[in-house]
């Protein structure tokens, strides 16, 4: 076994090990989550599509429930590909920038065997809170809805990244939103898939503003564990 493959065995038995440790003290406020049981029910693929910052409250959420989450195939999404995998999630690798048809075909492929998806759409490089086309042409392709899904944390860590990627502190309240499902017709051309971009940056861009209101302004009203 190579040093580099160790370390990327590594980095996912510690990074599993942080985010469960992390996620254990977490406390969530769930709402929508209801516009996922139609698809759960009937074993039908939906596709999550949520801001890059918010992965690490989002993958704990899931974790388990054996969702595809497309990963660039720079060296780092090598490390984020062995924690999410030991977090009981799948991937497809490939991105926007690089690798992208190919990891586009294998997320499509997962959804037609009834796997949903996740996706970040303004990564893997920004700009931030911005909606690339990855989870549309996915949706066009595999005829599974795009639901904006946001999270805020009211207590967090915030990177000094493109993104300020958040790392939620322990015993954070998450709050976290699930929107309406978007279906995106077989037969959208770049001009339609434009319009339903920024309907869904603004839709996913309103919620995550609420979610991070609703968590700074309650943070002193503690609760019960929520669910």
């Amino acid at each position: 076994m190579t040093r580099k493959e160790l370390g990327f065995r590594a980095a996912g038995l510690l990074g599993k090990g942080f985010l469960m440790g992390m996620g254990s003290t977490w406390r969530y406020e769930i709402r929508g989550r209801e516009v996922l049981e139609p698809f759960l029910s009937q074993g039908k693929p939906f596709i999550l599509a949520f801001w890059h910052s918010r992965i690490l409250p989002l993958s704990y959420l899931h974790r388990g429930d054996g969702i595809v989450v497309l990963v660039s195939e720079h060296r780092d999404g090598e490390y984020i590909t062995r924690i999410v995998e030991r977090m009981g999630l799948r991937t497809a690798r490939g991105s926007s920038t690089r690798g992208g048809a190919r990891g586009l075909r294998g997320i499509v492929r997962a959804a037609r065997d009834g796997h949903s998806m996740a996706f970040t759409p303004d990564g893997p490089k920004g700009p931030p809170r911005v909606f690339k086309p990855g989870a549309l042409v996915a949706a066009k392709l595999s005829g599974a809805p795009v639901v904006p899904l946001a999270a805020g944390a009211s207590r967090a860590w915030r990177a000094a990244s493109w993104d300020r990627f958040e790392v939620p502190k322990p015993f954070a309240r998450i709050r976290v939103r699930y929107g309406e499902p978007h279906y995106i017709p077989r037969d959208a051309d770049d001009t339609a898939l434009d319009g339903y971009a920024a309907t869904l940056e603004a839709a996913l861009n309103r919620a995550t503003d609420e979610v991070d209101r609703a968590s700074l302004s309650r943070e002193s009203a503690p609760t019960g564990r929520e669910s």
